[in-house]
């Protein structure tokens, strides 16, 4: 039985895989643990799928990784304590997680949707040791992070998913096209492709980020 700082669901890898890949999960604010685990049948069964719950509650079955109002120009302030917390909190779980299941972290994904999608990013950025990719949907970067970010060369050989929805209101397009041209100088492998949809993950893009997953998943390691 795993033991994390977080409260989570886990479906395990087939008992018969012979190198199980760990995926972590991690939903948008407002919502729990079993949004993405959802999506948990329709990953490749190589991986152990993990569903974290943030760390902060707002309600009833709804959760944050951190608090942020919207000003009246439309410029986000987010609560930097909380957002630094939930992300040593996030960084503890994967790599404990790992650890217990016995997985290295070249066989580690992390990804999120919203502002899970943020974490999940942040963590690429300032923890790569703990992964070999991230998965990035319908999100933005967070400027506070950058000033923490690993070396360059630290990132070398990581690979990023990264898609948005051309319709998205909540998070709009032009935060996922930041994204990319943030991580363009970086030695990371990006896979960016754009769907038409809102803040929201249908089936053409989970299929496209499962055909990513079985490929990566797949390849042979590069050492």
């Amino acid at each position: 039985m795993l033991t994390l700082p977080l409260t989570f669901l886990q479906r395990p890898a087939a008992s018969n895989t012979p190198r199980p890949w760990l995926l972590v999960l991690m939903h948008g604010v407002g919502s729990n643990e079993q949004d993405l685990f959802s999506l948990a049948s329709q990953i490749p069964e190589r991986f152990h799928v993990l569903s974290l719950r943030a760390p902060f509650r707002m309600g009833p079955g709804s959760h944050a990784w951190f608090d942020f109002s919207i000003e009246p120009g439309g410029e986000r302030t987010i609560n930097e304590e909380q957002e630094a917390q939930s992300r040593a909190l996030v960084a503890q779980a994967v790599e404990s997680a790992a650890e217990q299941l016995g997985i290295p972290p070249e066989r580690v994904v992390v990804g999120g949707f919203s502002q899970g999608g943020i974490m999940a990013l942040s963590l690429l950025l300032t923890k790569p040791a703990l992964m070999q990719a991230a998965m990035v949907w319908h999100s933005r970067l967070l400027q506070q992070v950058l000033p923490l970010s690993a070396p360059a060369d630290a990132m070398r050989g990581k690979q990023l998913w990264l898609s948005h929805g051309t319709h998205d209101n909540v998070i709009p397009l032009a935060h996922a096209q930041a994204i990319a041209h943030h991580m363009a100088p970086l030695p990371v492998t990006v896979t960016y492709r754009e769907f038409p949809s809102a803040h929201e993950i249908r089936p053409s893009e989970l299929a496209a980020t499962v055909a990513w997953l079985e490929s990566l998943s797949t390849k042979p390691a590069a050492f």
